[in-house]
């Protein structure tokens, strides 16, 4: 059988496109480390809907705005930002529009409005049909048997998320599917998929041959290209903790699903490295307020997108 032409899935490269997520975000923000303001307006500004919503926003509002958040970050009320709040805020924030979204995903792939999303209804969503495939009967065709194999891994994460006796997954079971970094009892069924996928000698670990896949070098090079350095630095200096030139079930987990807490304390510590006037590490509201378009281009505000949503700037959040 032969599919033809097929969308991309949200499950289709959970584990790969995890671990590069954050690296990819890293390289469009800060290409050959230097800043690239032009990508905070456009992550800020978004579609035209987004711009048209921005260009309404009176600087007077976006000040009103922008000062109610800073008094939700400064969680002690002592009238500073620290890097931990900072960082406290943004996780929050990446988690809010990860379950925003969700939420949103929900709605459209429930097509009968049963509050619930069947196996069929993500098939349709996703490939407009309903694709079965024979666990036990691998197919000639390299694409297609690569295709069967990622489905399966979906339907397995499917049924994982799905914790009552019903056939279909409930608001909290989809999100648990689409997201399964945020929610516990999924924790160890990341770990075993990707012991799966690379553990390729079966003793319960990745070594670093493993983490770098197939990769063999030419025998003509002299040394390894500069992406296989930068990986090998990784594994070493990132993810191996107890530098033992393995990965465990735990340093497994680091590298497969996106490590929100490293990114928001980046992206902190460059706050206040941009914006601290006074060299004491933390902000206050008049240093945020004097560099308040560079506070608009960060995480710290979803590069502005909070101003526009009240979840954030209301004061009864």
């Amino acid at each position: 059988m032969r599919l033809g032409p097929r969308p991309a899935t949200l499950g289709l490269l959970l584990l790969c496109a995890a671990a590069a997520s954050a690296g990819d975000a890293e390289e469009l923000h800060y290409p050959q480390g230097e800043h690239r303001s032009d990508y905070d307006r456009e992550a800020l500004l978004g579609g035209q809907e987004e711009v048209d919503e921005y260009v309404k926003l009176s600087p007077e509002e976006q000040h009103k705005r922008l000062k109610s958040i800073i008094k939700k970050i400064d969680l002690d009320s002592d009238g500073f930002l620290t890097e931990s709040e900072l960082s406290s805020w943004i996780q929050m924030s990446f988690k809010h529009y990860a379950m925003q979204e969700a939420k949103q995903q929900f709605v459209e792939y429930d097509k009968n409005s049963d509050n619930s999303v069947s196996w069929d209804e993500y098939n349709i969503q996703m490939y407009d049909r309903v694709i079965d495939f024979d666990e036990n009967a691998a197919l000639d065709d390299a694409e297609e048997e690569s295709f069967r194999q990622l489905h399966l891994k979906d339907k397995k994460r499917f049924e994982k998320a799905n914790q009552d006796s019903s056939p279909g997954l409930n608001l909290e079971e989809f999100i648990a599917f689409e997201h399964p970094e945020e929610v516990d009892y999924m924790t160890e069924f990341v770990i075993q998929e990707a012991l799966e996928e690379h553990d390729k000698n079966g003793d319960g670990f990745v070594s670093l041959e493993e983490f770098l896949g197939d990769y063999r070098r030419d025998p003509t090079a002299n040394e390894d290209p500069e992406w296989i350095l930068v990986e090998k630095d990784r594994f070493l200096n990132d993810y191996d903790k107890d530098t033992d030139g393995r990965l465990d079930p735990q340093e497994l987990l680091s590298w497969v699903v996106p490590n929100n807490q490293g990114i928001a304390q980046e992206e902190a510590l460059h706050l206040i490295d941009e914006m601290d006037l006074n060299s004491d590490r933390k902000l206050s509201e008049a240093e945020i307020l004097e560099n308040q378009d560079l506070f608009l281009t960060s995480e710290a505000t979803d590069y502005g997108r909070q101003l526009h949503d009240e979840y954030f700037y209301h004061d009864e959040l």
